[in-house]
């Protein structure tokens, strides 16, 4: 569902990605883990078409820049983007006519669900950071995507909300979905993810396949302290 091709990214001189190449299949959650710095939210924003770079993105086999591609994805960014002056009811009004969804409920049914129904009719300004968190999940679900990119998506959440955010992720997994999370909050994803992909300095440094045991010995998170903390990157099937 979700290609990625020798992907580039330049800023000027400074290489922020470096030939970046990854696949996330139908029913399959994949992370990518790293520090701040590493090149997460730069290949993030490259997949939602919000960057420029060298390279190419298939979303459902379309361009990523591609109106096909933009109606299969849903994208959930590290700093909530609410307007100000619209209402939480209407931040939902306004996806569902953007996308042209039927007026089913499924908006009440998110709101619900993570806990701000009861706050529909206040202004996006008057949201706690949390709040908007929530909000910015509801609006990236509410066209039902069938891949969805989360970017930092605990940050901010109650002890509510990570725990349906993370019932979600088990529930689109088994409905298809290909997911695609960026953290560096390892146990934030911890029961639910089927490769894990290292970055350092803007490149895989290594990928982990979840078979639901140890063959090498290592876990993800004995990898990925290997690596971030100055160890060999290599490849874990």
């Amino acid at each position: 569902m979700l290609k990625v091709e020798n992907v580039t990214k330049r800023y000027g001189k400074f290489l922020a990605n470096k030939d970046i190449s990854f696949a996330v299949d139908k029913g399959q959650i994949a992370v990518l883990l790293g520090p701040n710095g590493a090149g997460k939210s730069t290949i993030i924003k490259c997949i939602a078409g919000l960057l420029r770079f060298d390279g190419n993105i298939l979303i459902g086999g379309n361009n990523n820049r591609t109106v096909e591609a933009k109606r299969l994805l849903g994208y959930v960014p590290e700093v909530p983007a609410v307007y100000e002056l619209l209402t939480v009811s209407e931040h939902m009004e306004f996806i569902r006519r953007a996308y042209k969804m039927p007026d089913d409920g499924y908006d009440k049914y998110l709101l619900e669900r993570f806990e701000l129904f009861d706050k529909k009719d206040k202004p996006g300004k008057e949201l706690s950071k949390g709040m908007q968190q929530k909000l910015s999940i509801c609006c990236t679900l509410l066209h039902k995507p069938k891949v969805i990119i989360f970017d930092e998506p605990m940050v901010g959440l109650d002890p509510h909300a990570i725990k349906e955010l993370k019932k979600m992720f088990s529930e689109l997994k088994e409905q298809g979905c290909a997911i695609l999370i960026s953290t560096h909050m390892i146990d934030s994803v911890e029961n639910y993810w089927d490769v894990a992909h290292i970055m350092i300095d803007g490149s895989f440094s290594a990928t982990k396949i979840n078979e639901g045991k140890e063959a090498d010995g290592k876990s993800l998170e004995e990898l990925f302290f290997k690596i971030t903390e100055g160890g060999t990157g290599e490849v874990s099937q």
